[in-house]
């Protein structure tokens, strides 16, 4: 299973220069242990898709708990991460792992018919060949 994640593009500019090395959800996708890739749509500008990484980990727990236990790997202001949580008592913290851009980013129009970004994730198994995305070089 492999899943799409709408990140705004300051997080995705953490990510991929290693301050950002945990995502934080209020919701989880199901059966996150069968999950192969994430792969990581940057939201606009530029409305692509960046590339992708697996998980390493996923830690649940308060909001506070995990501020002060990711806080020096979260690529996130204090104010940003307690406004995204707020009203939450529970949150999740997904370890990024053996992360891989793309030379040349993805526009998800090209690949997905009557493509609508995703609120929070997408599942894209429906887009696989044999078990490769058909834009994964």
């Amino acid at each position: 299973m492999n899943v799409l994640l709408s990140i705004k593009p300051k997080y995705v500019k953490e990510i991929i220069n290693g301050n950002k090395r945990y995502e934080f959800r209020k919701t989880l996708f199901n059966n996150h242990g069968d999950v192969a890739k994430v792969f990581i749509y940057s939201t606009s500008p530029p409305k692509k898709i960046v590339g992708y990484f697996k998980i390493g980990e996923i830690i649940k727990g308060a909001p506070e708990e995990l501020w002060n236990n990711y806080k020096d790997q979260s690529g996130i202001g204090e104010d940003d991460f307690f406004r995204y949580f707020s009203g939450y008592n529970e949150g999740f913290a997904i370890k990024i792992k053996s992360l891989h851009i793309f030379e040349v980013f993805v526009d998800p129009e090209e690949l997905i018919p009557n493509f609508v970004p995703p609120q929070s994730f997408r599942y894209i198994d429906d887009f696989m060949k044999g078990g490769v995305l058909q834009f994964e070089v």
